[in-house]
């Protein structure tokens, strides 16, 4: 019940600073339960730093943002060795991925040598700094923003490095209410920096233990599986989900179980999670007419429920 509470005061104090957006920052909150990567993918002004920097400040979790351009360096994220002459030694000064939450604003902005820079820190908590490794901190998320690949000055993320982000959400245009809320209301950036952490990192850590509490049944997991064999027939799309992306699924959807104050995963909890999930993993076939999250939601209809 504890748990149920702080998960409550924490989307609600999210849900003052992104209005009208509720699914979404229960998506985001169920992605980090589940000790994963979030891409929030739209156009500029939407609130997509608004809400990566909400979401950092709500866990309670020291964070460091990062604007993405054409000429940002790998060394600009991990750090480099500068030489001392007080110490006769060079000396590590670590990058901004040395923190619980890195932001990287538009991310498809940096170079592809850039972008890949991240793949060790995402995958193995680590980087690797002139020969030497050093651990991130725990825990550690990147939390991205892009923008659409038709917009000039954007290079896409390789499927490598959107595989690691365990789910991609976009925010969209507000209604008529939640904008005019907007602007009407108090300036966005000043109520994000007064913000105070709902979490702690220790709260955190025990909410992650508690998703992997969570029962997943064998119809369940039967049901996951034909899922993910559906994308992989050829019907849908041109490659299917690797073993790692069924993963992520049941994770993310253990977490949506938690939110909802169940101790058990239920389809409905699969089909809320599946298409910010697994959208961005897949190509659908050529003659489909649809785009990666309408061509989901297609086969989740195709395929029977337990």
């Amino acid at each position: 019940m504890e748990a149920q509470q702080k998960l409550k005061a924490l989307l609600d104090q999210l849900n003052t600073v992104v209005v009208g957006k509720p699914s979404q920052v229960r998506d985001c909150v169920a992605c980090l339960l589940a000790g994963g990567h979030l891409l929030i993918e739209d156009v500029p002004g939407v609130g997509k730093t608004t809400l990566a920097h909400a979401l950092a400040r709500s866990f309670g979790l020291h964070f460091s943002r990062v604007q993405f351009t054409a000429d940002l360096m790998p060394s600009d994220l991990s750090g480099v060795s500068v030489y001392e002459r007080g110490k006769e030694a060079f000396v590590f000064h670590p990058g901004p991925v040395f923190a619980q939450v890195l932001l990287a604003d538009e991310i498809n902005r940096a170079s592809p040598k850039t972008q890949s820079a991240l793949l060790e820190a995402m995958e193995e908590k680590q980087v690797t700094v002139e020969g030497a490794t050093r651990v991130l901190p725990s825990p550690f998320f990147v939390i991205a923003t892009q923008n659409p690949h038709d917009q000039l000055g954007t290079f896409a993320l390789p499927e490598s490095q959107l595989d690691r982000f365990l789910m991609r959400i976009s925010l969209g245009y507000p209604d008529r209410a939640a904008e005019r809320e907007l602007l009407a209301g108090d300036d966005r950036r000043g109520m994000v920096e007064a913000m105070r952490g709902t979490l702690t990192p220790q709260d955190l850590q025990a909410l992650q233990q508690q998703v992997l509490q969570v029962h997943a049944a064998g119809a369940l997991l039967n049901y996951l599986q034909d899922l993910i064999a559906a994308t992989r027939s050829g019907r849908w799309f041109l490659q299917g989900l690797s073993p790692r992306a069924g993963i992520a699924v049941i994770r993310a959807a253990k977490a949506q179980a938690m939110i909802s104050g169940r101790d058990y995963v239920a389809p409905d909890d699969v089909q809320a999670i599946l298409p910010q999930t697994i959208a961005h993993r897949l190509i659908p076939v050529g003659d489909a007419g649809r785009g990666p999250t309408e061509q989901v939601r297609a086969m989740m209809e195709a395929v029977p429920l337990p």
